[in-house]
């Protein structure tokens, strides 16, 4: 199975309502449709997908993911912007939104790490250039945007998006 890419993701969270907004204010999506206090389809600018993220309302009942502490699940989605520059502006926005957990340099990507309202983390990263990574490591280490702005240039495509 020659997997081309991931086409979307499906979250369960408590309010649909609340969820859509954090997703469509912070980071940008735009409702594609909506079942009113059931589902919400999501789209990322830019995207050719019919909906790049959905969310099923489970209800304030719902207790937080267990995952990776008493059971297996999903970590994180990952989302890639296209420059450095854009991932700074998302810090900003992330960290206003007190949203913001961390930010790692994993050598061939730099990350933030942030959680949404029902505490499900994700990643937003930039992929270095293929033709960039020479010896560089994999590695998780702190993140020092200003550096790698000043490596790569913060209007440099990402890896992905220069194919």
């Amino acid at each position: 199975m020659p997997v081309q890419r991931l086409n979307h993701a499906v979250l369960y969270v408590r309010d649909v309502g609340r969820s859509g907004a954090f997703y469509r204010d912070v980071l940008g999506f735009e409702t594609r449709h909506e079942i009113p206090g059931k589902a919400l389809f999501l789209v990322a600018p830019g995207s050719r997908n019919d909906h790049d993220l959905g969310l099923f309302a489970v209800g304030d009942q719902a207790s937080p993911s267990e995952a990776g502490t008493r059971s297996v699940g999903l970590y994180h989605l990952a989302w890639e912007v296209e420059t450095l520059e854009e991932l700074g502006r998302l810090r900003s926005v992330l960290a206003a939104a007190g949203a913001l957990v961390g930010a790692s340099d994993h050598g061939t990507s730099k990350s933030l790490y942030a959680r949404d309202p029902d505490g499900i983390e994700f990643e937003v990263g930039w992929m270095v250039p293929r033709e960039l990574w020479g010896d560089v490591p994999l590695q998780t280490a702190p993140l020092d945007l200003d550096a790698a702005v000043a490596e790569y240039g913060a209007d440099t495509p990402s890896n992905s998006l220069t194919r």
